[in-house]
Parts: C-alpha cells; structure tokens; sequence
C-alpha cells in the first residue's frame, strides 16, 4: 500500500513538473496562479488548458494569419465604434423620451414610404408588420416610436442593397432629433475583407434592433438582439416545427449535422475549415462547399473537390429533419467561434439523456413557433420587448416569455399573476374558480314571457355552479323592467350594448369570475347540462367547451378553405352560442387582434364565434372540448337580413362565414383550426342501467 501511495505520488509530482517545464507560461495564466485581478469583460475567453488538447489540423489545413489576422486593430476597431456608436452609454432613462408614451400609450409610427426609395423585400415586410400591430398610428404627434422609411437592413457597402447618405437624409427629419425614441432595424453590417460593425451612418440615440451584435458595441437594456433571417422567410404565420408524437423518442438517423459554405480566407475560413475533423460518414455529417465568392478557385485547397462532390450529395433540409443537433459555427459576421470546443461537442452530446432532448426539443419549437417563424413574430417581439421596458410596472415575467404560449399572447396589461391566465392552472398545480359568469347576448325585444331567452336564464340561475347572469341589451328597443325578468337566486344585470356583434367579447369589469358561460338569446339548455359541461371546462381551462360544433375543410377544387354545419363526427369549432371558456380570451380578443378584423365581424354581424374560434386555437394549438347535447344548435341570421331579404338571408349567412374563414386565415398567415373527433359524455350516459345511478339523468330526456 505505502509504494502504491509513493509510485502515485511520483507521477502526480513528475505530471506537473512536465507541465511547468513545457507549459509553465500558459498555466501562470490560470486564475489561482496570477496575482492579478480579472480585467474587463471581454467578447471570450482565453482558455487555458488550450494546449492541453491535441491538435487536431496539421498547420498548412489552417489559413494563415492573413485571415482573421485581417481584422483590424483593437485601437482602430475603438476609434471606428466611437464615430458610429457616439452614444454607447445608451440606456433607456438616458436616451428615451417617456412622457411621448404617457397621453396616448404605446403608439408607433412608420415613416411614410416615399416613390422612388429603394426598399428591399425584407424590409417592406417589416413596415407592412409595424402598420399591421394593434400599435400602429398614422399620427406623429401620438406616437412614442418611430420606425424610418429608410431601409436600414443591409450595411454591405458592396450589395446592390445598400442606401447611400443615410446621414444627410435623416438630418432632414423633423422628427429625427438625434434618433430619441427611434427604432433601427439591421441584419448586415460593414463589408470584406473586415466585416466591423459599420452601419455608414450615425444612429444617434435610437434603438438598434440588430442581428449579430459585438458584444462590445450592445448596450443592454437599450438595444435589442434579433435573429438573422433571409428574405424568403414569411411575413406572417411561418412553418410549424417538426416536433411530431411521432418523434418520441426522438431518435433520428444523424446525431449532429453541419452544411455550408467553407471560406477559404478570410474571417471565419479557421473555424469552417477546422469542421471536417469532426465527420464520420455515419451519425456525424460535415459537409462543406469551397465555391464562395468570385476567386474561390485561386485559393483552392487539395480538400475542395471532394468536398464539392460530397456537399451535393445531401439535400439541406433532409438534413436538419433528420438530425438531432445541428451546428451553428460562426460566419462572416455571425458570432465567434471556438475550435478546440468543436472538437468536443460530439462527445457532449453523444452524452445527453434522450428525455433531456425532447425536453430541448420542445423548447426549441416553442420559441420558433412563438418569437421566430415569421418577420411579423420578430417585429411584434421587438415591440413587446421595448413596450415592457417603457411600462416596466406592468412588464411581463420572464416566465410568461419561455412558457406556453409565449409573451405575445400573455398580456401584462390584463395581469401578470400567473393565476389569473387559462394556461397556467395545470403547471403549477392551481385550479380556476368554481363558479361561472352567464353571459346571455340578447337582439330581441322582449313580448312574451314564454320567449326562449326568459327560459334560458331561469335554467342557468338554476345551475349549483351560477355566480351571475349578465344580459347584453344589443337590441334597439330598451330593455324590460326589472320586474319583467325572471325570479332568479343569483344576481341578474342588464349591460346595455352599442348593437355590435364584438360587444360581446369586450373585457366588462362586471364578469367576477374566471370562466364565461356565452349564450345566445335562442340557445336552448337544461340545468344539468350546464352544470356538466362546467365540470368538464373545469379540467380543459384554456379551451372552448360546449355544445354547438362546426367544422371548416380544404376545397381543393376552388383551392380555399370552406366551412360547414353538417353534423358529423369530427368538428374544429365550439360555437359561443353555448360554451364556456375563460374570461381572458375577452381581453384577448379587443386588445389583441386587429381592429380590421372586429369591424369585419361588425359590419357584416356575424362570425365573430369563429374568430373567437381562431384565436383560442392559435393560442392552445389545440381543437375545443365537444360536450353531450340534447338538441341539435341551428344558426340564426342576425337580425338585419331577418328584416331586409327573408328567402336569400340563409345563404347570405353561411356564405358570410364561408368567406371569414379564409380571411381569418390570411390574417394569422395559417389555418389554426384543429380537428377533432372527441366528445366528453357523463359517465353512464345512455347506458342500459338505472336511472338513479346517473349522475346527469336529465341529460338524457327527449
């Protein structure tokens, strides 16, 4: 034992004496070895035991020092950032005005776009998003944010793209001053062989929404990180991610992937070129392409031709959709890179437990499909991001940001109490209230004390789950004496309506519950089915639950979508003449989709049950919860084509709603509609047992 210890001892002893021998000057570097303090910040780390790894590239693979060597020196690079970034000390409190946000809230207004301005497809897609939010203005004097006209997006001063003497037009801007309160947007910057942050014009004091960011030149809390995305990426709606049921596990043919351009010199050819020590031709694909650029061949290298043949061989997107991880090294301009880290990420991730990656998986896909899958989620983002900062008070928790469904549809100015959003009762283990809100929408006079809606409130009041019933008066006539009304156990209040269809989905502070019963003045129910469906929305609170069901269907032959009543076993919408869902979804619906969309559903008095339909699917990305009903839902037209043309009124309804799917659709940019074929019935229900031990026996009756 005490020689076992010894011969251990030796080596330890020799291992470091070898190492301070031939290594002394980079383990002096090590923090318990120097007696110096840690400086700045810097963009990364030197790493230390760097030497310790072998080398993996012989020395004639790796460019000479001409490449990177080429940027410039640290003095200049200070010299070039001051010009450009004059007010790097930008912070919100510094340079942004409050008091433009204080009278009329967040506002935002574009530039007018002049005849003549050269406009790059991307950017145009970032005016027609700006002008498309609900934050929109086309008046300066109530805006607190102001977008240029100016296509800011490519910096390039070698791409057709370019905008020359951005200064000289912005100083000519009454409303420039000095950039204060101004959003710049940009996804290149500066030009070969250096690639430096040069925008060709001073930004003053305004925000830079920028992708690619020197760590150096971000100022935090001011500025704003956006990804990179090419120009054919969509405006609106985006592609879905891959992530299927089909893929758990998610096992897949390649482990780690990695294909495109290798530069031969330059910024970047280091650590591209560095990327094939780690392919195997089996579960580990690094394909590169030496053709880049004009002269690629004058510097081509005894790799190129294979690389070229073996480059063509794969399809990119085959790829990605059957990989694991992907490699994302830096380029031109994109990021840094560190190869000794490359060389080990095969063996970190071969390490990684399969449940760990679906978990990635997932969060990876939510935020693609919540921030990133199309120009319009980028820029709404964005906006989010300032907006919070302004209203801090009211700002969203981090957690709204990285949990379903994402900060875009979690309103802080609603709440920012978890508790208090359809989403979040399952994950923390909370449950919504017990009691519902009727809320019965009524466009007719009331004559007869057998009518259908006098009916409808005493079964609701009847309901043991009735907090309050609340009549909106959208008729023309005003409403009945109180004495008029039902006898009813619970409070009975009359809200008198503007004669819009979209009043019925507006935020009234006089729903106190969470949950909304929504009727229509003709919707026929017992008691026992609302307190059944009540018990159900209780376990689905983010969903639409109840009775009357629809469904819409891809017409192939007129290449849109249509929409039909038929009574069949597989449905996408729950309408609101008789369902439930959570009271969040009003705020939703007036604050969030565009005020285009409720004038449609109000001048035309109808589809606004779809649109609601919309917007919680697009929310949950899940169909609406089918309950047990006794009757058959038939529609009603609204009251005007009742009056004007009794034959044709029916058509003129379901072809009004045959044309709001599809713009419904347009606006999202997808089909959020999601089918289904479930439907929850009591248990027993029409079971051949007694009556008396069904707990819903009513619902059974004819």
């Amino acid at each position: 034992m005490q020689a076992r210890k010894k011969y251990i001892f030796m080596t330890f002893f020799a291992t470091w004496l070898l190492l301070f021998l031939f290594g002394g000057d980079q383990i002096r570097r090590l923090p318990f070895f120097s007696s110096k303090k840690a400086g700045g910040l810097k963009s990364w780390p030197r790493w230390a035991d760097g030497f310790l790894l072998k080398n993996f590239a012989d020395p004639e693979e790796l460019q000479s020092d001409d490449g990177d060597r080429a940027e410039l020196s640290l003095k200049t690079r200070r010299e070039l950032r001051r010009s450009i970034y004059k007010n790097s000390r930008c912070r919100m409190d510094t340079c942004f005005d409050f008091s433009k946000c204080r009278e009329h809230g967040f506002k935002v207004f574009v530039y007018p776009l002049e005849r003549g301005d050269p406009v790059s497809e991307s950017y145009l897609k970032i005016i027609t998003s700006m002008e498309e939010s609900r934050y929109y203005t086309s008046n300066p004097e109530e805006a607190c944010l102001f977008v240029l006209n100016i296509d800011t997006l490519d910096r390039d001063h070698l791409s057709v793209q370019y905008v020359h003497n951005i200064n000289e037009k912005i100083q000519g801007f009454p409303l420039w001053n000095d950039g204060r309160n101004h959003l710049i947007f940009n996804l290149y910057s500066g030009t070969w062989p250096n690639y430096t942050e040069d925008l060709g014009f001073d930004i003053g004091q305004a925000i830079l929404a920028k992708a690619s960011f020197y760590v150096e030149n971000f100022r935090p809390g001011f500025d704003i990180s956006i990804p990179l995305f090419s120009k054919d990426h969509p405006r609106k709606g985006g592609e879905r991610g891959w992530l299927q049921k089909t893929s758990v596990p998610p096992k897949k043919k390649y482990l780690l992937v990695f294909k495109g351009k290798r530069y031969l010199t330059g910024i970047g050819s280091d650590t591209r070129n560095a990327l094939h020590h780690i392919h195997n031709g089996k579960d580990i694909i690094s394909l590169t392409t030496c053709k880049h650029g004009k002269d690629w061949v004058k510097h081509k290298d005894k790799r190129c031709d294979k690389d070229n043949t073996d480059y063509e061989k794969f399809d990119y997107q085959e790829l990605l959709h059957n990989s694991t991880f992907c490699i994302i090294p830096r380029g031109r301009r994109l990021g840094s890179f560190r190869f000794l880290e490359a060389l080990q990420i095969p063996s970190t991730v071969r390490c990684l437990h399969s449940d760990k990656i679906l978990a990635f998986q997932q969060q990876t896909q939510f935020l693609w499909e919540a921030y990133f899958s199309s120009v319009e989620k980028i820029v709404q983002t964005t906006l989010e991001i300032i907006k919070d900062r302004i209203f801090h008070q009211e700002s969203r928790p981090k957690f709204f940001w990285n949990a379903l469904p994402g900060g875009l549809l979690a309103l802080p100015e609603y709440s920012t109490h978890l508790n208090d959003f359809p989403f979040y009762y399952l994950q923390h283990g909370s449950s919504p209230s017990n009691k519902f809100t009727a809320f019965i929408r009524a466009v007719s006079p009331i004559v007869s004390l057998s009518q259908p809606i006098l009916k409808l409130i005493q079964a609701v009041s009847g309901s043991q789950y009735c907090a309050q019933i609340l009549v909106l008066w959208s008729c023309e006539k005003p409403p009945p004496q109180s004495s008029k009304w039902p006898q009813t156990t619970v409070p009975l209040t009359i809200i008198q309506g503007s004669g819009k269809v979209s009043d019925r989905f507006l935020p009234y502070s006089a729903i106190g519950t969470d949950v909304v019963l929504s009727l229509d003045e003709h919707t026929s129910l017992s008691t026992g089915e609302v307190d059944f469906a009540f018990v159900v929305w209780r376990s689905f609170p983010d969903r639409i639950v109840g009775f009357p069901m629809r469904s819409h269907f891809w017409d192939a032959s007129k290449s849109q979508w249509s929409y039909t009543s038929k009574w069949t076993n597989e449905f996408s919408m729950v309408l609101t003449a008789a369902a439930f869902y959570h009271r969040y979804y009003h705020s939703l619906f007036t604050n969030y989709l565009p005020a285009r969309l409720r004038s449609l559903v109000d001048q035309i008095a109808n589809c606004e049950d779809i649109l609601m339909n919309f917007l919680v699917s697009a929310v949950t990305k899940l169909p609406p919860i089918k309950v047990t009903q006794k009757k058959q839902h038939r529609e009603s037209p609204p009251q005007q084509l009742l009056k004007s043309a009794p034959p044709s009124n029916g058509n003129l309804h379901f072809s009004q709603r045959q044309e709001c799917v599809n713009q419904f659709a347009a606006w999202f940019g997808y089909m959020p509609l999601v089918h289904s074929q479930f439907r929850l019935d009591p248990v027993l229900f029409k079971d051949q047992v007694s009556v008396l031990r069904k707990k819903y026996r009513h619902l059974e009756r004819a």
